[in-house]
């Protein structure tokens, strides 16, 4: 066998020759591949198919009354911040799963592909934003069948999540982050879950933060999912845009430019 003949196989990752359309073709097939994983084990979807039933029964019938004082009110308050907070479960879940390619030797394989580094990670993310998509549809077709109302109209609906899930894409860097700096997965999970309860109930999503303590709502002030609620809210229920949107996407954009570079950086290092 010529050499030219094994040159494509032995290439390095990082390989320079490597241009735009094969770093598209890797992330494809990589995307194509983690989404054929989810077809033939159908239980890795049921955090994306369940979460936002269990999170929307649970909230509104539970606690609806007490913060709202009408449960119809609450949905139209708690469910539009519920999508920020369904697309950053989904995001943090991402590092186990990294965890554990790295633990059962799938980054192995990876390695002897010439394929760009950064793909594996990109392909990861699309194939996520597809779950979230699922996640999406079924939370707000489930709350809409309990009473929600788009008061505004489809395209602000889309916008809401897109929004979500733009900021949902840069929750993953720090998610894959961790997948890689960590030992192991159940390591991954706890620190995650560290990470998204403050986040999450020390927000605007759940309950006015006109009702919190003065030092929790200096938190919740600077808490981007606050401000991710709050645009959604005001995108499916009417009510001013610019202030809010504005904050997620410049929150989005950061938390991409600094932990995106990290990410690909230790992956390199631990491929």
């Amino acid at each position: 066998m010529t050499a030219a003949t094994l040159a494509p196989a032995t290439a390095h990752a990082d390989d320079p020759r490597i241009g735009l359309a094969g770093h598209l073709r890797h992330v494809g097939a990589l995307t194509r591949r983690n989404l054929m994983r989810i077809k033939a084990d159908p239980e890795s979807m049921l955090d994306a198919l369940l979460i936002p039933i269990i999170f929307t029964v649970l909230f509104v019938y539970v606690f609806g009354g007490a913060v709202s004082g009408s449960q119809h009110d609450y949905i139209q308050y708690m469910i539009p911040g519920l999508l920020g907070t369904t697309g950053l479960n989904l995001a943090m879940a991402v590092g186990t799963g990294l965890n554990s390619d790295f633990q059962t030797g799938v980054m192995d394989r990876f390695r002897t592909l010439p394929i760009g580094r950064a793909s594996v990670l990109l392909s990861k993310i699309v194939a996520e934003t597809c779950r979230g998509l699922v996640s999406f549809t079924i939370l707000i077709a489930f709350s809409m069948i309990l009473g929600l109302e788009i008061k505004t109209g489809f395209l602000q609906l889309l916008a809401a999540v897109g929004l979500s899930l733009l900021f949902g894409m840069s929750i993953i860097w720090i998610s894959m982050l961790l997948g890689m700096s960590l030992r192991s997965a159940q390591a991954v999970q706890g620190v995650s879950m560290l990470v998204m309860m403050p986040l999450q109930f020390g927000s605007s999503i759940f309950a006015p933060t006109s009702t919190m303590p003065g030092w929790l709502q200096a938190f919740t002030e600077y808490n981007p999912l606050s401000a991710l609620a709050d645009a959604c809210r005001n995108l499916i229920n009417g009510g001013p845009l610019t202030h809010s949107v504005t904050i997620v996407v410049v929150w989005s954009v950061a938390i991409t430019a600094v932990t995106a570079p990290m990410a690909v950086a230790r992956f390199r290092k631990r491929t």
